[in-house]
């Protein structure tokens, strides 16, 4: 794989994960509250499921292609935006596994709305992070 390859690979796997974050924090996980709490618990092991399917394999995509670039920048002017986006990557893989992971599971027991605002409120940190890789990353390619 051409380091032009690699690059775009990213960009493009970055770019699906900054539109399913949005998507998610403004439509999906505010929708949670409406859901009839008798079928809460099949819907949050649904969507953990689903969502699963879809996004595990693009964000561990996106984790190698980016470490990649790292090795093999498109050229040595990119090496310090390709660490600050390695940074936000890092950034938003910590803000996973430690803020809404933990969300999900207690969610998984039943709705509860301390857990579901604090799923909200902290997504932010991934929304932010993915649009902030979004717009260095197309400084690359213009």
């Amino acid at each position: 794989m051409t380091t032009q390859t690699l690059l775009m690979t990213h960009i493009g796997l970055t770019f699906f994960m900054t539109g399913v974050i949005w998507y998610v924090q403004l439509v999906h996980y505010p929708l949670f509250s409406f859901v009839v709490r008798s079928q809460y618990e099949r819907f949050q092991a649904d969507h953990e499921k689903r969502t699963g399917f879809i996004v595990v394999p693009v964000m561990l995509a996106e984790l190698v292609t980016g470490i990649g670039l790292l090795f093999v920048p498109p050229d040595d002017d990119a090496v310090v935006l390709l660490i600050v986006n390695a940074g936000l990557l890092g950034l938003i893989w910590f803000s996973t596994f430690f803020l809404q992971v933990p969300r999900h599971r207690t969610l998984a027991t039943g709705f509860n709305v301390k857990e579901h605002n604090l799923l909200v409120k902290s997504n932010w940190v991934r929304t932010l992070g993915w649009t902030i890789r979004s717009v260095l990353l197309m400084s690359l390619i213009t």
